[in-house]
């Protein structure tokens, strides 16, 4: 390995899968658990977790996820529609800022290698529309109310000849994704 004033020249980067949680910014008991359950899997998956960085599901996904040991888990990232970094929930280890509103949802279905939607409003119809259009694979937990639930095991249209994942719990969801990834 060579050498660069003194310091070892970096390897190449092992890249993580990035999956986003999607989800409402305001959560009821229930989906504020499985928004959890699906960060801490999350996290023990190895993975990053995206989001959009503000509270509810995403909240308490990155919660879940930052509770496990940072040597066995990737970052908690947030892409934030505003232009303060300091709006991001306490859990969020990197803040984007994007200045973009809602817009910001594009970046979100793109970067991900995989989402997961939680409950969810119209801000997460629009990520599960972008993800659906990108040919990512996307997950529903179909116990979680919103569109979550409605979208669970449906075909948004037939650019794609599969559906939305319904899980039934977290582990069921990196699952999936797990499988998906390996297609990949």
């Amino acid at each position: 390995m060579g050498q660069l004033n003194g310091s070892s020249i970096a390897q190449p980067i092992d890249r993580r899968p990035i999956i986003a949680v999607i989800g409402a910014s305001t959560v009821t008991a229930l989906t504020r658990d499985i928004a959890q359950q699906v960060g801490r899997a999350l996290a023990e998956a190895g993975w990053h977790l995206l989001c959009g960085g503000g509270g509810g599901v995403m909240e308490a996904a990155c919660e879940g996820f930052v509770g496990v040991a940072p040597t066995a888990r990737g970052l908690a990232i947030g892409i934030l529609p505003g232009d303060d970094r300091r709006s991001a929930n306490p859990f969020v280890e990197v803040p984007i800022v994007t200045a973009m509103g809602f817009a910001r949802n594009a970046i979100i279905a793109q970067t991900a290698d995989a989402l997961v939607a939680v409950g969810g409003c119209s801000g997460t119809l629009s990520e599960i529309a972008f993800a659906w259009q990108a040919n990512r694979p996307l997950v529903a937990l179909a116990n979680s109310a919103g569109w979550a639930e409605k979208l669970a095991g449906q075909s948004i249209d037939d650019r794609r000849s599969d559906v939305i994942f319904p899980a039934r719990d977290a582990e069921q969801a990196v699952g999936h994704i797990r499988a998906k990834l390996a297609e990949q």
